[in-house]
């Protein structure tokens, strides 16, 4: 058949030499997956089983991110999401349904909290936010509809960290599910399934990634109808995630030993430092005794990475504490951390019920590859704005 060059375009007879291999996993982008025939046309979205089906259920570049994030949290399926917030959602969604009610901590992530009071709330499921520290008193706040716990060790901001085993023991004992937002620990400085979690799920937009600059999630499992339901949620919810973002964390799974270790070093270092300063009253890094919650960091985690916050000393104003964070010259000013430069973020904690009176007195920082000294350096020109 004499082909127009037009036609050429889109179905070329051009070949390349087979036999190339590389140490980067190739970059598969697509919607449309071919089938070999007209009769294996399917709509399946379970490709580990089927076969490709559609680029929405994941390329190979996906299939494979998913796979070794799978491995390193000793599960047996992995599902990516577009973000950290999407998988949140996207476990909720899957598993609760109207009349259902949940437990998350007053420590959580706030957009989960969010999730929680503002949309899901409004589907009829209902929540109560438990004290983070409640470890096998969390069987109390436990009732007839409750369908899911859900933990977050260290908390987001206020650090606690969490009697995870106790609360999973408790929740299991009357069939209720618990899931663990891991991103603190990358996946692997928390063994969540060896601690009893259910589900376990992190922002790979953090470690992970690394450099600042993809968004990713991903949500693991060990039990099979979990993730039936969750792949089935995931399908009807259309939530999927560029094949580009998953090349670039697959890069990031690579470097991020050795970034890991870096990071925590410093950030001990740097935490340690702090304790010392007369200008605050308390450092809420987990490796420290004075974190709340650090008995059970050190029995259930095998280190520490680079997010804590300080609290300062009561006298300084709103404005003197936002003041020493505008005289950081290394440490960048934005939420989303995990790469490989340092942040700093003020909070107004305000007098929400359940959770540390600290006021605007508390800065969460997130310390990344630059050298610690000049870290520490930057520390203690800006405090320097709060003595003033």
């Amino acid at each position: 058949m004499t082909k127009d060059w037009k036609t050429k375009l889109i179905h070329t007879d051009a070949q390349v030499p087979s036999g190339y291999r590389s140490l980067a996993t190739p970059t598969f982008r697509g919607s449309t997956t071919l089938f070999p025939s007209a009769g294996a046309v399917t709509d399946e979205w379970d490709q580990s089983r089927v076969g490709y089906t559609y680029g929405l259920y994941g390329t190979p570049t996906v299939m494979e991110l998913a796979a070794r994030v799978c491995e390193l949290e000793s599960g047996r399926h992995t599902i990516l999401t577009p973000g950290g917030q999407a998988a949140i959602s996207l476990i909720n969604l899957a598993l609760l349904q109207a009349g259902d009610h949940m437990l998350i901590p007053t420590s959580v992530y706030y957009p989960n909290r969010k999730l929680a009071t503002r949309l899901l709330s409004r589907f009829g499921i209902s929540t109560d936010f438990y004290d983070p520290l409640v470890g096998a008193g969390i069987a109390e706040l436990i009732q007839e509809n409750t369908k899911l716990i859900w933990c977050e060790s260290p908390g987001s901001i206020t650090m606690e960290v969490q009697d995870v085993p106790a609360i999973t023991a408790a929740a299991h004992t009357r069939n209720v599910r618990v899931v663990c937002d891991n991103t603190w620990s990358a996946g692997v400085l928390l063994d969540a399934f060896a601690h009893g979690v259910d589900i376990t799920m992190q922002a790979i937009t953090k470690y992970v990634g690394g450099h600042s600059d993809l968004l990713l999630g991903s949500i693991t499992v060990r039990d099979d109808s979990l993730y039936q339901r969750l792949g089935s949620a995931q399908q009807v919810i259309g939530c999927a995630v560029s094949p580009d973002d998953c090349s670039l964390a697959l890069r990031g799974l690579q470097t991020l030993g050795v970034r890991l270790a870096a990071i925590e070093a410093s950030a001990l270092e740097i935490a340690r430092w702090l304790t010392t300063r007369p200008e605050i009253e308390l450092v809420l890094h987990p490796a420290l005794e004075a974190c709340p919650g650090h008995q059970f960091w050190k029995r259930d985690f095998l280190g520490s990475s680079g997010v804590f916050s300080v609290v300062f000393k009561a006298g300084p104003s709103h404005q003197q504490i936002l003041a020493f964070v505008d005289a950081l010259k290394l440490f960048g000013v934005g939420y989303s951390w995990g790469g490989v430069a340092s942040l700093a973020v003020a909070y107004k904690m305000g007098h929400t019920p359940g959770r540390p009176s600290y006021d605007h007195r508390i800065v969460r920082l997130n310390i990344g590859l630059e050298a610690t000294t000049d870290l520490i350096a930057d520390l203690e020109q800006a405090l320097s704005r709060v003595r003033s």
